[in-house]
């Protein structure tokens, strides 16, 4: 289930909400871009993933959507992390329509460090890969901050 960041559960569906968002903040006479990103964590025998829609206001802040889910089982890091491109491109698709009917620019960014020192770079041309065949603006880490920091961040 989505919801935002205070928590409260958004009452329509993904594409409907995103929608209202779109049209209050374009009233409001903010031009937007969105990026979507996921994370996970290892806890024990369950994974924890985050997925969340970053509403970017041209120089005025952002808010954002968010979407916690549990895997119980095992899974390599290269599994884990295309497992979480795989959600936000997902969650792209959902959204692709609606973006391109309101032009939103739109980015997905993957938790995959580009430097070859970092184990994450193990799925780094696979993500790209499948974000960019996709067709959508593919950002990793240092620049992939919606999956880095504000996934991160609400892992439950």
């Amino acid at each position: 289930m989505w919801r935002k960041l205070n928590g409260e559960p958004l009452k329509e569906g993904i594409e409907s909400e995103t929608e209202y968002a779109i049209q209050r903040e374009m009233a409001l006479g903010h031009r937007l871009k969105v990026c979507i990103g996921s994370d996970s964590q290892v806890r024990g025998q369950t994974i924890e993933f985050a997925t969340v829609i970053v509403f970017l206001r041209e120089g005025k802040g952002g808010f954002m959507f968010i979407q916690n889910e549990s895997f119980r089982g095992a899974m390599s890091l290269k599994e884990r992390m295309i497992t979480e491109v795989s959600k936000s491109v997902t969650t792209a698709y959902q959204l692709c329509n609606l973006l391109d009917q309101y032009h939103v620019e739109l980015e997905v960014h993957a938790d995959i460090n580009t430097d070859p020192s970092f184990k994450s770079n193990v799925a780094l041309r696979e993500a790209m890969g499948y974000i960019m065949g996709m067709g959508y603006t593919f950002k990793a880490k240092p620049e992939a901050f919606a999956s880095s920091s504000c996934a991160d961040k609400v892992i439950n």
